[in-house]
């Protein structure tokens, strides 16, 4: 009886280690626990470094194994390209990940899956981007308008300190805000503080181990772990955008569109036969797709910005000679000035690539079984693109590590693009808001940098430039010091 039990044991034991195997010809990794996969050897708190090892074990392109769903993790600009951009109608399709699903349904933009459905909810918000201004004069007067509240929020504190956080997130959130709801909320609004809380919270758990606890281990899903903030938040966020359109449904004179809401509706009652791909799911889901990713990258950002400024004061004086030279030379600022700024320009880039706001991107998936440098990888694979790898490549960039605003200037001065910085990534899932982050990141910091000087408060330390992790990365939490520029 003893020797049957042990070989019933081993038994289970190799049918663990056989479902836990990696699939033929699959790329390489390291060797997976049953269970909890790789999670003792990639640290989710933060994967970047162990990615790093990885793939100097491994090559560029490589597996792990978090719980029982196997990764495939790229590496590396040119790796990034060959698979997002030479090849990207082929991996344009989003995996299913629990909590991606309870979050948004896969309904939306974000993480929808490829096909009809999907593309014609990107065709449709482009065209309202752009009736709405994306691209022309409106938009820019919108975002210099709001740049005017951010600043006399600012000039309070002359001469004094200043926690910079919610208001930028508030600036920043505004301009989607009156695409999506035709307004803009007041800085003091207790209900805007909530949904910019929101934001962050789902930010900040979306990329860590509670989530990932949460796709690989379904029992603990009804478990009241940290995860549950994430869901709550979310469907915070899901209440208002319902309120909202219940709203604009009661008040909405037709043909009158005041903000894409109302667009959406519209395009809804024309739509209404069955089997229409407009429907309040997928309206709820662009808000929020658009509500959170609106504000929190470009936010992210601009408190990098600020933080840099004050890290390397000669590059913020810099900047400011130049701003000044372009707004005495036209008594103004244009968003079509930034052809003029060359070193501004440099700078607000090399911000964008030094934050590396979008550490890992959100996961790919290939529409059918597949062959990717030479290994098979069956449809529905997860692939995540490690864009840390991409922004800090030392084969693309003189200085990686070091914020250098030279990666965008050539020998004469002039501002240039490497091929390899992708922020907003690459391919059919770029982002959508590209062209709306570039006007909202060069008014505000401009417009910023044009009335203050940023210094750093406290003598006896130095900002400390260490990234916080998580779905989108931003530095830690930092005081500003400001002087309004009398000139």
């Amino acid at each position: 009886m003893q020797h049957f039990w042990l070989a019933l044991v081993t038994l289970l034991i190799a049918l663990l280690f056989w479902k836990w195997r990696r699939p033929p010809n699959f790329p390489p990794g390291p060797w997976a626990l049953p269970i909890i996969g790789n999670f003792l050897q990639v640290n989710l708190h933060n994967p970047v470094p162990d990615f790093n090892k990885l793939a100097k074990t491994y090559g560029n392109i490589y597996s792990i194994f978090l719980g029982g769903t196997p990764v495939v993790i790229l590496h590396g600009f040119q790796t990034v390209k060959e698979v997002f951009g030479n090849s990207g109608l082929l991996f344009a399709d989003r995996p299913p990940v629990p909590v991606l699903q309870s979050c948004t349904k896969m309904k939306g933009m974000i993480t929808a899956p490829y096909g009809r459905e999907w593309k014609e909810q990107r065709r449709f918000t482009l065209m309202m981007f752009k009736n709405f201004g994306l691209g022309k004069r409106s938009m820019e007067c919108r975002i210099y308008e709001e740049s005017t509240y951010l600043v006399k929020s600012f000039k309070v504190k002359d001469g004094c300190t200043l926690d910079p956080n919610l208001l930028v997130y508030q600036a920043v959130s505004n301009i989607i805000s009156s695409i999506l709801f035709g307004d803009r909320f007041d800085y003091d609004n207790a209900l805007f503080a909530e949904l910019i809380g929101h934001i962050k919270e789902i930010n900040r758990v979306l990329a860590g181990v509670w989530a990932e606890l949460y796709n690989t281990v379904p029992f603990t899903r009804k478990l009241p772990l940290p995860f549950r903030s994430l869901l709550r938040s979310a469907e915070g966020l899901r209440s208002y955008a319902a309120k909202v359109i219940e709203e604009h449904r009661r008040t909405r004179t037709p043909g009158d569109t005041r903000d894409f809401i109302d667009g959406y509706l519209e395009k809804m009652e024309k739509n209404s036969e069955n089997g229409s791909f407009f429907n309040e799911d997928n309206l709820v889901a662009i808000i929020l797709d658009l509500f959170v990713a609106g504000t929190d990258t470009t936010a992210i950002t601009l408190r990098w910005a600020l933080l840099l400024m004050m890290a390397y004061p000669k590059v913020q004086a810099r900047c400011y000679e130049e701003i000044k030279s372009v707004f005495q030379t036209k008594g103004k600022l244009q968003y079509e000035d930034r052809s003029s700024m060359p070193y501004t320009q440099a700078v607000i880039h090399e911000v964008q690539r030094f934050g590396n706001i979008a550490p890992v991107a959100v996961p790919h998936s290939p529409l059918k079984d597949t062959h990717l440098f030479g290994y098979t990888i069956p449809k529905g694979t997860r692939i995540l693109p490690d864009m840390t790898s991409v922004l800090y490549d030392e084969l693309e960039w003189k200085h990686p590590n070091e914020f250098y605003p030279p990666h965008f200037l050539n020998k004469d001065g002039a501002f240039v693009k490497p091929e390899a910085f992708l922020p907003f990534s690459i391919g059919p899932r770029s982002c959508i808001g590209e062209g709306l982050t570039r006007m909202e990141l060069f008014i505000f910091f401009t417009e910023l940098l044009r009335h203050f000087e940023f210094f750093w408060p406290d003598k006896t330390t130095s900002p400390d430039l260490t990234p916080v992790f998580a779905e989108t990365q931003s530095p830690r939490h930092f005081i500003v010091g400001i002087t309004h520029r009398s000139d």
